[in-house]
């Protein structure tokens, strides 16, 4: 059983003792730090589909409530809808309920400000030193807050989107797609078909019933995605679309059924604003180095990130970047919010289809080749993490062919490859990506890493 406390707030598995799993008791002493530490009066919460949800909302909403909070319960929504939700309800925090892309025995609290946006790493740490000191003051019973269902929210983020100056919507129209989409049984099977009514496209969902009993690992991976890999071979789809459970993350299937690649998500929708809005780009340090390509054939600059998305964001402020995001399929429109968003991505990308005329596979064949390996390491509890990077960043220090970046764990670029080794934000692992023009060399750079872990561990 797992419980991880973070700067971007708290994930964990559900049932088990306390301080060791995601638990009521928990999440009433996270939930009143974040609240304390907001200050105001209104507090927007959402939720994905997780079978946990209901009872994680239940706890977060009443302790809101005991905290003297107005609550705005927008109900099962996506993460950028609940982003938007506290910007539009003029809230001073949001409080979304989503394990993102864990497992379905996981949840976890993710914390916005009054902007809709993740707090950053000072304000996230200060909370945590709040929860840890437990030094709470509730509510008198005359002061005790509201809860106000709304579930209006799903279609204002919809129309933010149609509004876009770059959603062409009578393009994407004109051509008459159809697409065919995997939701995972959560809020996507809400949400996204009423985008595709509205954008004139026609569908059809896989996995739709928000249920949260996840139809695979919901993590929208090759790996994972057999079934509308194979739906696509059939044909009959202009378009595979892949999302997972609150729908941050996009993926997309070309027509003969064999992945556009989700570090091309990014890469492919930058590419279309960038040919009509000059400017910069920011991705994290994970990413694939095709946007950094893209990004200079337009004239702009591309900006590497520490991994997170408060990080991407706080950097794409930072260069002035008008498309950024992260390669594990996280589109960040900044015309929108600072936030990633799959709706946006898929309206900007089909509008990138539409007005070029071609194929999915046909666009994915105009971008630079590369390819990413994404291997891991398991820690134990004896495993010291920071001494492995320290010494990993030693041994390549003194290498002139390579460069080292350790603003997020250790990054070593080569003049034809990459390799990134951190802690990950979200489970007891160790991330080791890497990247070359084949698989093959990618996997094997990352292996020689991981080698090299594995015998400062013996």
């Amino acid at each position: 059983m797992t419980l991880i406390k973070s700067i971007s707030g708290i994930r964990g598995t559900i049932g088990g003792q306390t301080g060791d799993t995601l638990n009521p008791l928990d999440i009433v002493k996270f939930t009143t730090a974040y609240a304390q530490f907001i200050g105001g009066r209104k507090i927007v919460v959402g939720r994905d589909g997780r079978i946990s949800g209901l009872m994680v909302r239940n706890v977060v909403v009443g302790t809101l409530m005991g905290m003297g909070y107005d609550v705005i319960d927008i109900g099962y929504a996506t993460t950028p809808t609940t982003e938007l939700a506290v910007r539009m309800a003029g809230a001073d925090g949001g409080i979304i309920i989503t394990a993102s892309h864990n497992p379905r025995q996981w949840n976890a609290l993710k914390l916005l400000n009054c902007e809709g946006e993740f707090l950053t790493a000072a304000d996230g740490a200060e909370v945590l030193r709040m929860a840890e000191e437990e030094n709470f003051n509730y509510a008198e019973v005359d002061q005790l807050g509201s809860c106000t269902i709304d579930d209006s929210f799903n279609q204002r983020h919809i129309d933010s989107v149609l509004q876009l100056k770059l959603v062409d919507v009578e393009a994407i129209k004109a051509r008459k797609f159809r697409v065919c989409v995997d939701t995972i049984n959560s809020v996507g099977g809400i949400i996204l078909p009423d985008l595709f009514k509205a954008l004139g496209v026609d569908y059809e969902i896989l996995n739709g019933e928000c249920t949260g009993d996840f139809a695979h690992n919901p993590e929208p991976l090759e790996k994972n995605l057999q079934g509308i890999m194979d739906k696509m071979k059939k044909g009959g789809f202009d378009l595979g679309i892949v999302v997972d459970p609150d729908v941050d993350r996009l993926a997309f299937i070309s027509e003969d059924g064999t992945m556009f690649g989700e570090e091309y998500t990014l890469v492919s929708v930058a590419d279309y604003v960038l040919s009509h809005t000059v400017g910069n780009t920011v991705s994290n340090l994970s990413s694939t180095r095709a946007l950094r390509d893209v990004t200079e054939k337009h004239g702009g600059k591309y900006t590497a990130a520490a991994v997170g998305e408060v990080n991407v964001t706080t950097k794409m402020k930072e260069v002035g970047a008008v498309i950024g995001g992260e390669g594990n399929g996280g589109v960040i429109y900044p015309e929108s919010h600072y936030g990633r968003d799959a709706l946006v991505g898929i309206a900007l990308f089909l509008s990138s289809l539409a007005q070029k005329g071609c194929t999915v596979s046909e666009l994915r064949a105009t971008f630079p080749e590369y390819q990413i390996a994404k291997n891991r390491i398991d820690l134990t509890p004896e495993t010291d993490v920071d001494a492995i990077l320290v010494k990993v960043k030693e041994m390549f220090a003194k290498d002139n062919s390579a460069t080292v970046n350790d603003i997020d764990g250790v990054k070593i670029d080569f003049p034809d490859r990459w390799v990134h080794l951190r802690k990950s934000n979200t489970e007891p692992i160790i991330r080791v990506y890497s990247e070359a023009q084949t698989m093959e060399q990618a996997d094997d750079l990352g292996k020689q890493l991981m080698q090299v872990v594995y015998d400062m561990q013996s």
